[in-house]
């Protein structure tokens, strides 16, 4: 089953037992509170797994921006609108919408149109019609002009682009195959795509570029775009729309456009294996009102497209000049590189505009007095160096399986990470500094660090480091303010022996540090600190936002304790 629909498949003998179940199914449901729970808790396990990935930041601004919040393809999930679904609102949805009078049954298999009748009239007949509202929505229209719009990923290496617009698109209309050749070269026919040859095997920006043009019975949109390296945006944003003016201006040529057919040729054919596709087949031209030989005459239609069919084409549907170019990366170093091509307007990752830009930073003040101003907040200095060695407690939850970790620190840079899942009975991670030598072990695998990664992690395994900068070789620079989720912030820049980078962020008002962003030789660390708690006169961050390659992780403190004279064969590196 899924939101809109049921699909079965059986042996021909027992068909009859099938559309029993599957009526069942549809006619009787439980909606029980113990399974909604359950699935609450999946849904949010994955919003929390994807909440920082790139790529999914890309996916709810794009609906937000090119839709709108109150257009049905414009709206986010979040752990709140999840909370907001009750049993009693499932089941007023399902008795509104889910009416025979709305509904297509489709067979495909050895039956006939009299057995398939039959089957319909026996296991359908008690379901009841009803009055079904049909909603309208305002439909969005491609800018007047170009916009930029930016989220801000903070250090982030790679930078997910797309240029996109809604368009007016709808399933098997006249266009239909014609526009879809004309995307087809330009940048959906996989290897040979323009997008493709241009900006990865010319230009090696990207591991691929892609476009695409989908059709819709509300709106339809285009994009193209990919995941760019972020020292090349600018030049990446103007190939994109460079490809698309060329695919309007000059006509393609009769070989892309033979070897396209071909392509689109070879995979219609293909789809005909599968008795779902043949299903939707169907169903698409009972929905769209396609001609009753719209399939069956698929491929002479795909053969008639001209070179002139598919310049019109382009010249309708790719507008390099109405669109939204959205970018999500590191917006220090993206926002100049982008204003070349419109006004830069700043989203942040649930699809919201920005607030206006940090305040100004107070003339004269330093990285070091921020610096101390954080030493301060937390506890001070002499509070600090009371404590000679911490434990701290942790809690996390990775798709849908409970880790418990342990953290245990002595001065000056000793420490041990452990984190474990104990209905696996398993250590997923451990690491251990003696002060000299790191190891890090998982999964049963152990590496011991090298080189700039060593280096740094001599620096951050230093308990309170911000005290030593000077005697550890830390650079610090203020870098001005910016904003990190609505706050303002002081934005510190800081260079660790061996040249890796770290940049930190403190809020202004509180003093306290609210972000840090670690960029290793094995990738950029973003670490988000919040509900500060004090232990023994000392201010700890008691939830940690953690954001590592596509993997997000939530740890929650659940103990610090301080003092408990812990042995250095605690950290001892085997």
């Amino acid at each position: 089953t899924s939101g809109d629909g049921a699909y079965g498949t059986s042996l021909k003998k027992y068909q009859d037992r099938l559309v029993e179940i599957m009526t069942d199914v549809l006619l009787n449901p439980a909606f029980k509170q113990e399974e909604l729970e359950k699935i609450k808790t999946e849904k949010k396990n994955e919003l929390s797994l994807a909440k920082d990935q790139p790529e999914a930041i890309m996916q709810r601004v794009r609906g937000a921006v090119l839709y709108g919040k109150d257009h049905p393809y414009g709206e986010i999930t979040t752990a709140k609108t999840i909370d907001n679904i009750t049993t009693d609102r499932i089941r007023q949805h399902y008795n509104t919408y889910f009416r025979p009078n709305i509904a297509y049954v489709a067979f495909v298999g050895d039956i006939t149109l009299a057995e398939a009748r039959a089957l319909t009239e026996k296991h359908f007949a008690k379901w009841q019609r009803g009055n079904v509202p049909v909603p309208s929505y305002p439909t969005p229209k491609a800018p007047a002009q170009t916009r930029v719009v930016l989220v801000d990923k903070p250090g982030a290496v790679q930078t997910v682009l797309s240029v996109a617009y809604p368009v007016d698109f709808k399933p098997g209309g006249p266009d239909a195959i014609k526009a879809g050749l004309a995307n087809d070269i330009f940048g959906y026919g996989g290897f040979s795509g323009r997008l493709f040859q241009n900006l990865r095997e010319k230009r090696g920006y990207t591991y691929g570029a892609y476009s695409s043009l989908r059709s819709d019975r509300l709106v339809g949109s285009f994009g193209a775009g990919g995941s760019m390296k972020t020292n090349v945006m600018d030049s990446a944003v103007a190939e994109i729309l460079g490809e698309m003016r060329r695919i309007r201006d000059v006509a393609v040529t009769p070989a892309e456009l033979q070897q396209t057919k071909n392509i689109r040729n070879g995979t219609f054919v293909q789809s005909l294996e599968s008795p779902q596709t043949i299903a939707s087949f169907a169903l698409n031209a009972a929905r769209y009102k396609l001609p009753a030989d719209y399939y069956a005459n698929y491929l002479k239609n795909v053969a008639a497209v001209s070179v002139a069919d598919v310049q019109a084409m382009s010249r309708k549907y790719i507008m390099p000049e109405n669109a939204y170019i959205i970018a999500v990366g590191d917006a220090s170093a993206l926002a100049d590189k982008l204003k070349q091509f419109g006004p830069v307007e700043r989203y942040d990752a649930e699809g919201n505009k920005a607030e206006a830009s940090a305040a100004a930073t107070p003339a004269g003040l330093t990285a070091d007095q921020v610096i101390e101003n954080y030493v301060k907040a937390i506890g001070g200095k002499e509070n600090l160096l009371k404590i000679r060695d911490m434990t701290t407690n942790l809690a996390a939850s990775v798709q849908g399986m409970d880790i418990v970790g342990v953290q245990q620190r002595k001065v000056p840079n000793k420490m041990s990470m452990s984190m474990k899942i104990p209905s696996m009975g398993m250590e997923a991670m451990k690491l251990t500094s003696n002060g000299s030598r790191v190891m890090v072990a998982s999964m049963g695998n152990s590496q011991e660090m090298q080189g700039k990664d060593l280096e740094s992690a001599k620096v951050m395994n230093t308990l309170f480091a911000e005290l030593y900068y000077d005697q550890l070789g830390v650079k610090r620079t203020l870098a001005g303010t910016e904003k990190v989720s609505g706050t303002d912030t002081y934005k510190l820049e800081l260079e660790l022996p061996g040249g890796s980078k770290v940049t930190e962020y403190y809020d202004t008002k509180t003093g306290l540090k609210v972000r840090q962003i670690a960029t290793q030789e094995t990738g950029t660390q973003t670490t988000d600190f919040s509900d500060y708690r004090e232990v023994a006169g000392v201010k700890f961050p008691y939830l940690l936002n953690t954001t590592f390659g596509p993997q997000t992780v939530e740890l929650k403190v659940t103990s610090v304790e301080v003092n408990k004279m812990l042995g250095d064969d605690l950290f001892e590196v085997k």
